[in-house]
């Protein structure tokens, strides 16, 4: 369904059983997968807030399918030729968050009201953003996080962490997990690798590629959150010292 006054620019790809609602536009580089909502006054595709952009470059945004893009949200196209902004399927953008250029942002995750994701950032599957975030350019956020609302992410998030005021991990995501039915065993060892990276002196990319050379940690979330930390443009986010490791363990 497209409203009548809504703007779907010719060369816009749009996928089965799509709905473009009253004063959205869609421009010519975005690609929507089926059963993609497009809420009222969101521009998909638009060009990205960059000062040195061509817009004679053919870039792309594209939405995964059964994704909601509620009123006001925007999604930028890439910067880079032939790149593409990638917002993943079954996400959930909240009314005004914004998708700045060449941004990742994998299956299932929630975007709360008024979230900022600066440039180049990448957003894992399972994450929840709250409302009012604003996140770094180059900045990862691992899967199954959770930011709360109104937090500065200026350093990389770790996987399944909870991330609160500026860069400040709380614990581990363990309702997320039991939600996503993460096993036991799993949850162990991230409970266990949570305080050996976090609460060991020491350089914390050094910590964690011993952690996985030792070979102690054998389930594939546990060794996913240490793989995290061997990567990356930026810092990481650090441990709150006071009630991290509690938290961590309940």
């Amino acid at each position: 369904m497209i409203h009548p006054t809504a703007i779907i620019e010719a060369g816009a790809q749009l996928g089965a059983e799509c709905e473009v609602q009253a004063y959205a536009v869609v421009t010519r580089h975005a690609v929507l997968g089926d059963r993609v909502i497009v809420g009222s006054f969101a521009v998909i595709g638009g060009d990205p807030q960059h000062l040195t952009f061509d817009r004679r470059m053919a870039t792309q945004a594209i939405i995964g399918a059964g994704t909601v893009l509620r009123e006001h949200v925007t999604v930028n196209r890439s910067i880079y030729a032939d790149g593409r902004t990638v917002v993943g399927e079954n996400c959930y953008l909240m009314t005004a968050a914004h998708v700045a250029h060449d941004c990742v942002i994998g299956n299932h995750v929630v975007v709360a009201n008024n979230v900022m994701l600066a440039g180049h950032t990448s957003v894992g599957a399972h994450t929840f953003v709250g409302g009012g975030v604003a996140v770094h350019q180059f900045t990862r956020i691992g899967e199954g996080a959770m930011i709360s609302g109104v937090a500065r992410v200026a350093r990389d998030a770790a996987p399944f962490t909870m991330v609160a005021e500026r860069d400040e991990v709380i614990g581990l995501n363990l309702v997320g997990l039991r939600r996503r039915g993460v096993p036991r065993a799993s949850v162990a060892e991230l409970k266990t690798a949570f305080r050996e990276v976090y609460f060991t002196a020491g350089n914390i990319r050094e910590t964690a590629a011993r952690a996985l050379e030792q070979g102690t940690y054998q389930t594939p979330e546990a060794r996913r959150f240490l793989e995290f930390f061997t990567s990356g443009k930026r810092g990481f986010a650090r441990a709150r010292r006071e009630g991290g490791e509690e938290e961590a363990q309940e």
